[in-house]
């Protein structure tokens, strides 16, 4: 059996863009809005809302994100200093908070497939080159890390399916062909910096 064994979804973690350039860590700040009423996990996707702010993308089997949510800062309300975090509580209200977004339409990203909700199943190298839909499972307070993964029995053709499989990773596979995580990215009809529609 391949190490390390991937036991729960952890969301979307990039790992480099199309062609083989390495992942840098670069990032965009965009605003939170104070008070936004919605955790934010290190690995869930987000998009640009009117007013020019970021809040979780929740979609399924459709999404249109600006890109994946890696943290941020802002004053803590209580302790009055300025923090980095994981994620975002919600209803934080602080006037100062910026989420860091890899929002590279290039970017790839390692992610788990689930056959349901967290369960995770493995799937083989016939989903390549397939779109496949998001399991938007809640993420970790004590860990910040999203639980977001994608269901493999959603492979298909169909354009309007937000995720694209590019490729498999190897070193956590459970047989010949059972792959339980693989490398994805935003699928360019999706993602907002490649819509036409705009917010």
């Amino acid at each position: 059996m391949a190490y390390p064994t991937v036991s729960a979804p952890y969301g979307l973690k990039p790992v480099n863009l199309i062609g083989g350039l390495p992942f840098a860590g670069a990032t965009r700040q965009f605003k939170i809005a104070s008070g936004y009423a919605a955790n934010l996990f290190n690995g869930d996707l987000v998009k640009l809302v009117t007013a020019g702010v970021v809040e979780k993308d929740t979609g399924t089997t459709a999404a249109t994100p600006v890109g994946v949510f890696l943290g941020c800062s802002y004053t803590d309300p209580t302790l009055k200093y300025k923090l980095f975090s994981q994620y975002w509580p919600t209803g934080t209200v602080a006037s100062d908070a910026v989420a860091y977004v890899c929002d590279d339409p290039n970017a790839l990203f390692k992610v788990a497939s689930v056959s349901g909700t967290t369960v995770v199943a493995g799937y083989g190298r016939a989903l390549i080159g397939s779109n496949v839909s998001l399991v938007q499972n809640a993420g970790d307070t004590v860990t910040g890390n999203s639980a977001v993964a994608i269901l493999g029995s959603s492979s298909a053709t169909t354009n309007s399916l937000p995720i694209r499989i590019i490729d498999v990773v190897p070193d956590t596979a459970t047989g010949a062909d059972a792959f339980v995580e693989f490398i994805v990215k935003i699928n360019a009809g999706m993602h907002q910096y490649n819509n036409a529609t705009g917010v």
